[in-house]
Formats: C-alpha cells, structure tokens, sequence
C-alpha cells in the first residue's frame, strides 16, 4: 500500500507536498511579528525564530515536507456559548482529545511508509518543534493562511489540523494554495479584541486564545471584559469564515467533543482543586496550561458574567494560594457586585 492511501486511511483529510525552500516571504512576516513586539511574553518565538523560518536549520538534511491534515470540525455552531454567561466557552480544538496524542502514532506510521518508499530519513512534528506548519501547508496545497492568519481549506473550512513530515527526499510538490478570501473581512471584524489589527496580520498581546492559554501573569483589566465566558482559546476567527459552509463534522471519533466540555458550568469549575482539575482535563490540551490559569480564566468570565448569582462560587477564590487567582476573584467580585 502507497503511504498516500494508508495517511487516508488514518483518517487524515488533506494531503500535500512542499519543497522546504520557499519559506522567504513567510520568515520575512514572522520576522516583522516579532520585532513588532507582537509575539507577547512567548520568548521562545524569538529564541527559535532562525529553525522558524528555515525548515533546513531545524534539520539540515530536509528537502521535502508531507504535510497532512485532519478535519476536526465541530457538531454545531461553536459560537452557541457566547451568549449563555454562566457557562465557560472552552476552543472546540480542546473539547476532546489532545490532538497531539491523536495525530502523533499515525503520523509515524505514514513516516515509516515514506522512509520505505524513498530510502531517504525522515522526522515527525505534530506542533513540537519551530516550525512553519501553516505556510507550509499553504505552500503543499492544503489550505491557505487566511486574513485571521489560519488555515482555510475549500473541503473543510477552519477545522484542520496539522502534521508534518520532513523527508530528505526530494519529493514531486503539489500546487500551492490559492488564497480565497477575496474582499471578505469577517474574521476580522469579528474579533472581539481588535487582535487582528490588519489583513494577514496578529498581534498575540490581544488575542483570547494567547491571554488564556499562552500568558501566564494576570491578564490586563483592559482586556478582561472583552474576553466574555471564553475561558480556554476562542473560535470566533475562526467560525464566522463563509468557507465553513464546506466544513463537516469530525469523522475521527476521538475528536468528538466530550459532553462535559462542551459547556461546563463557570460555578463547578471556580470549584476544582489541582487534583479534580487533572481528573476532568485527563487526556485533553487544557490540561497543559494547568489549574490556577484556567481558574483565573473562570474567575474573570464570571466577572463578565453579570449574573450576581454565580458571586458565592468567587469566595473560595478570594484567599487562593496563587495571588494571580485570587486577584482575579477580587476584580470578578467587584465587577459584578458594579451590576
């Protein structure tokens, strides 16, 4: 069996092929990203930023990137949380299974099968390591990077992941995508904090899924109101795309989303301890950013909440051990008793 019908068989969606050496015009907007300022406190972007722009720094031997993805689109419409404030909106990508642990052991199989093939090395990265997945799923015929910076795919819209293999192969590359967005600014206007100050532009100092899963400190009171109930990541980029209207739901049963994280009461979550916490994220990529930042994400949302109901479940949370916990309780505490 090819490698390209086993990776479909895997459940992979999307398959494609890209020389590693056209990463210019990517590396240049990665460069301006960072001297803009615009990265936050993730240092390690601009510790990492020459294996960044250079899949050959990263791994000398590497000619050729098999970039597969696979669909991961929702049930329903991932935006439906918004407007129910005391329930915590939790990014669809991170309902269900970490997709890292879903992708990982497949992608080595098909990177076996290419080995085979060629006779040429090969290494895996599924988003662990400093590399561009995203231009160069672009560049392999995947999708394109659309104004929100994402992903876009003709067959499955914004809910694509990714995984790449490096070859030192010399592989025949697909066509580039076209990039599709035409004079369509919804993904921007959609942002509800202006982290998206340009087509094809971000600045991560703004951004919801970067304030609740990537920054570690307290968030800035400027930006707490305009994060809502969203308490791990935010869709809203992502889901208002008119491309979706292709999108499906996730075949791979393993990406289904989990009915307890699909709108979790704020009261039952202000309420976990360390030890509930890693019960309940067992197996899921929140769990990565641990409990006193997911609970400080809880705390602020049910400062947003305005409902005077959900004050009892900040009390516990005044006194917490983590003062940044505890600062948010009192913000959440003061904003509501405002109501």
């Amino acid at each position: 069996m090819s490698w390209r019908n086993r990776a479909s068989d895997l459940g992979f969606s999307s398959i494609g092929i890209a020389p590693v050496d056209r990463l210019a015009d990517a590396a240049r907007r990665l460069r301006s990203f960072v001297e803009l300022g615009r990265h936050g406190s993730m240092t390690w972007m601009e510790e990492t930023i020459e294996r960044r722009s250079d899949p050959r720094v990263l791994w000398p031997e590497a000619r050729s990137a098999v970039v597969l993805a696979m669909n991961y689109g929702p049930d329903g419409d991932p935006l439906d949380n918004l407007d129910k404030p005391a329930i915590g909106n939790i990014s669809v990508y991170a309902r269900h299974r970490d997709y890292h642990e879903v992708l990982k052991g497949r992608l080595k199989e098909v990177a076996g099968l290419v080995a085979r093939d060629t006779g040429a090395d090969v290494k895996v990265f599924v988003d662990t390591a400093p590399l561009m997945e995203k231009p160069l799923a672009a560049l392999a015929g995947v999708g394109w990077q659309g104004k929100h910076t994402n992903l876009v795919s003709r067959d499955f819209g914004s809910w694509l992941f990714l995984g790449v293999i490096l070859s030192a192969a010399d592989l025949p590359p697909d066509e580039p995508a076209v990039d599709r967005c035409g004079a369509c600014r919804r993904c921007l206007d959609a942002c509800p904090t202006g982290a998206l100050p340009a087509p094809y532009q971000i600045d991560a100092r703004r951004c919801v899924s970067y304030l609740t899963i990537e920054h570690a400190g307290p968030i800035p009171e400027d930006m707490r109101p305009l994060i809502g109930n969203r308490i791990y990541g935010c869709d809203d980029c992502l889901a208002v795309c008119p491309w979706n209207k292709f999108a499906s739901e996730a075949a791979e049963m393993k990406l289904r989303p989990r009915p307890e994280l699909t709108a979790p009461s704020l009261v039952a979550l202000a309420a976990l301890d360390d030890a509930a916490f890693r019960v309940l994220f067992a197996g899921s990529p929140v769990k990565r950013i641990g409990r006193n930042r997911f609970v400080r994400n809880v705390a602020i949302a049910i400062g947003n909440s305005g409902v005077s109901a959900l004050m009892p479940a900040l009390g516990p949370l005044l006194d917490d051990s983590d003062p940044i916990v505890a600062e948010a309780a009192r913000w959440a505490l003061g904003r509501l008793s405002a109501c």
